[in-house]
C-alpha cells in the first residue's frame, strides 16, 4: 500500500468513528448522511449538537401542568423519577417487558420507560401517586392490601396501574382474562394468585358503583 492510500485510509477510518459518534448522539438520524474523507461538515456538526439542545416540555401530571426542560431523549420515566420526583412508578427492566413503570395515558397503558417525554406533551397522564382522592385509596389499592398482593413491593405500582386500566377497559370477568390482559406485567415474587383476586374485588366494586 503506498504512502498516499495509507493516509486516506487513515483519514477515512477517522471519519467513520466521528460519523458513527455523531449518530449516536442522534439517535442514528444522521447515518444517512453521505460520507466524505476529512472531518465532520459544519452541517453535521450542528445537527449532532441540535440534537442535544434541552426541549421546554409541559408535562400534565395527575392533573397537575409540570414545566420542564429536558435532554429530548429523557424517557417518561425518567422524566417523573428524576426531574419530578415522583418514585412510585419504578425502574425494572428498561425494556417495556416487566411492566413496573407502568403508567396511565389518556386513560391507557403506558410503558413509560419506552415512552419519550417529549412526545407526552398535551396528554393526561396519571402516576401511581395520583390515584387516591385525599386519604381515600382507590379500590385496586385497598384490594392490594387486603388481598396481600404487595409481596416484596417493586412491581406493586405498575401492576395497580395496568389493574386499573384492565378494569376499565372491561377484561376483568374471569380470573383467565384477568391473567391474560395482565401478561405485560411480571411479578418477581410470583403473587399472581393475589393480584387476579385483588383485580376481582376491585371490579366488583366498580361494577356495583355504577350501577347504583
Amino acid at each position: 500500500m503506498s504512502d498516499s492510500q495509507r493516509t486516506s485510509t487513515a483519514s477515512s477510518d477517522i471519519t467513520r468513528r466521528e460519523l458513527m459518534q455523531a449518530a449516536a448522539v442522534t439517535g442514528g438520524a444522521l447515518l444517512g448522511e453521505q460520507f466524505v474523507p476529512g472531518a465532520i461538515s459544519p452541517a453535521l456538526a450542528q445537527a449532532a449538537g441540535a440534537a442535544t439542545a434541552p426541549l421546554d416540555v409541559s408535562l400534565r401530571i395527575n392533573g397537575t401542568e409540570h414545566r420542564l426542560s429536558l435532554d429530548p431523549r429523557t424517557t417518561l420515566l425518567d422524566a417523573l423519577r428524576e426531574h419530578l420526583h415522583l418514585t412510585g412508578s419504578k425502574k425494572g427492566c428498561g425494556l417495556g417487558q416487566c411492566g413496573a413503570c407502568t403508567v396511565l395515558m389518556d386513560g391507557m397503558r403506558v410503558k413509560a420507560c419506552l415512552s419519550l417525554a417529549a412526545l407526552a406533551q398535551g396528554r393526561d397522564i396519571k402516576t401511581i401517586e395520583g390515584l387516591a382522592q385525599g386519604d381515600e385509596l382507590h379500590p385496586l389499592q385497598a384490594s392490594f392490601i387486603e388481598r396481600d398482593a404487595f409481596q416484596c413491593g417493586y412491581c406493586t405500582s405498575g401492576q395497580i396501574m395496568a389493574g386499573v386500566a384492565c378494569i376499565s377497559e372491561g377484561h376483568a370477568g374471569s380470573p383467565q382474562e384477568i391473567r391474560e390482559w395482565m401478561s405485560g406485567n411480571l411479578c418477581r415474587c410470583g403473587a399472581y394468585d393475589h393480584i387476579v383476586a385483588a383485580i376481582q374485588d376491585a371490579a366488583a366494586v366498580s361494577s356495583s358503583t355504577q350501577e347504583g
